[in-house]
């Protein structure tokens, strides 16, 4: 399988600040995010760049991650989804769709996923799988490799929504243990939160 971490936005939502490298416990969110998946030993991450990426280069030097460079930025998410799943081994199994500034998804969670994944294959080589908190859906989906294609074709510019809609027939579903899979740092606001949930979590001991 193949993560495709989605790093190259413009953060415009933030303001004045990227939000890839923010503070969040010892590291920046996209580290604390790309640790996780590494952690979670799913198989190759990518990591696609674009605004700013002199910073994201230089922020993971020397970490096992393959960076895509998506030319198209400004175009929207779905460039850049498109720019990895180009670059992608053709004998992937699917595609882990991922945001970069979701960090409290933890290794286990992402883990889970993949399993559920592997599992949903044997039965289904067309699956998508996502998660879901208290009837939520959220991020990451995973795509089988059978999506190539229409990942490659995608022209809706905010993700791959629309597959997930056309082909609902292949969908599971899967209810995740914390709403770390809906929150994200958007915003000033969305990131405050992630801070309240990481202090939160220090206090019960629970964060790596």
């Amino acid at each position: 399988m193949t993560a495709i971490v989605l790093a190259a936005g413009l953060s415009r939502r933030m303001g004045a600040e990227n939000k890839l490298f923010l503070p969040f416990g010892k590291q920046t969110l996209l580290e604390t995010t790309l640790s996780h998946i590494e952690a979670a030993g799913i198989g190759e991450i990518l990591v696609v760049v674009g605004h700013e990426k002199e910073q994201v280069y230089a922020l993971l030097k020397n970490k096992p991650y393959n960076i895509i460079e998506n030319p198209g930025y400004l175009e929207g998410m779905t460039s850049s989804i498109r720019a990895a799943v180009a670059e992608t081994r053709l004998d992937t199994t699917g595609f882990m769709i991922c945001l970069s500034d979701m960090p409290l998804i933890s290794a286990g969670e992402y883990r889970l996923l993949a399993e559920t994944f592997t599992a949903a294959l044997k039965t289904d080589a067309a699956a998508i799988v996502q998660p879901r908190y208290q009837g939520r859906p959220g991020n990451p989906v995973l795509f089988s490799a059978r999506y190539r294609n229409d990942l490659l074709a995608l022209e809706y510019p905010e993700g791959a929504k629309p597959i997930v809609q056309a082909h609902r027939d292949h969908l599971v579903l899967v209810d995740m243990p914390s709403d770390a899979v809906l929150l994200d740092a958007d915003t000033q606001e969305a990131y405050q939160v992630l801070l309240d949930h990481l202090i939160y979590n220090k206090a019960l001991g629970i964060w790596p």
